[in-house]
């Protein structure tokens, strides 16, 4: 059944590619939401098409999806979806942009998977391991901050959200920091080319994917205060020998 999963993942990651590249770098209608974050044409057709497939391959499945809410919330099987995540990206014409896709059985996630339709990249992890179009990633060694690179997503999230005093002693505490955040700052971070990633506030649509892709890799993931991220607002994701280390810079 697993592997059954799995197969429904790369379909929903293939779909909703085909419909992201179509309207990447075009002229798109673009709406902002109540917290001014833009909504496009592209998020709104990816997640339908995946909703629709989702639906036929397993009709007694949940959906909670960041643009049409919740179908069947208290199923045992809850599919979150986030089509577009990084929109502000896209609309900027930049490929830093990805599709999250989760699987949680009894609200425990237990398939995630961040898809780059750019660059035609598909990472999937299951708490255990984590493929880069089939081949085994991990995120990379890392002893100490000062050898460290430090992703995050929005800097001034940071200082609205979290203490900013904090986080720039952070910043001066690392090697290389660098403002490439959604899901593609988890997937550098996964892939060997980051030792940490940060993000001040997040969605469930946001969060859901990324835990069994940092935990397959090898990773550590909490909350900002140390605590079980599943659910929570807040991240942080890194190496796991350098993870107690943020964690006592920032709490």
């Amino acid at each position: 059944m697993f592997k059954e999963f799995e197969k429904t993942c790369s379909l929903l990651a293939q779909e909703s590619s085909k419909i992201i590249k179509q309207y990447f770098r075009q002229k798109i209608n673009v709406d902002y939401k109540s917290d001014n974050s833009p909504v496009s044409t592209a998020d709104l057709k990816a997640e339908e098409i995946m909703r629709n497939i989702i639906e036929k391959e397993f009709p007694g499945h949940g959906i909670l999806g960041e643009e049409f809410g919740h179908h069947k919330p208290n199923a045992e099987y809850q599919w979150i979806l986030d089509p577009i995540d990084g929109t502000k990206s896209f609309v900027c014409g930049s490929p830093q942009f990805g599709t999250l896709i989760a699987l949680t059985k009894n609200g425990e996630p237990i398939l995630g998977v961040i898809n780059l339709p750019m660059f035609d990249h598909f990472l999937i992890g299951d708490n255990s391991t984590a493929k880069l179009n089939d081949e085994i990633v991990k995120i990379r060694e890392c002893n100490s901050l000062k050898d460290a690179t430090l992703l995050f997503t929005d800097s001034f999230n940071v200082e609205k959200y979290q203490d900013i005093e904090k986080f720039k002693k952070l910043i001066s505490s690392v090697r290389l920091y660098r403002d490439l955040g959604d899901c593609y700052g988890y997937y550098l971070l996964c892939t060997g080319y980051a030792d940490i990633m940060i993000d001040p506030i997040m969605n469930y649509w946001d969060l859901a994917a990324l835990i069994p892709i940092v935990k397959g890799a090898g990773g550590t993931i909490t909350d900002i205060k140390g605590n079980n991220v599943n659910k929570k607002d807040s991240v942080i994701a890194a190496s796991t020998i350098i993870h107690p280390q943020v964690l006592e810079m920032l709490s």
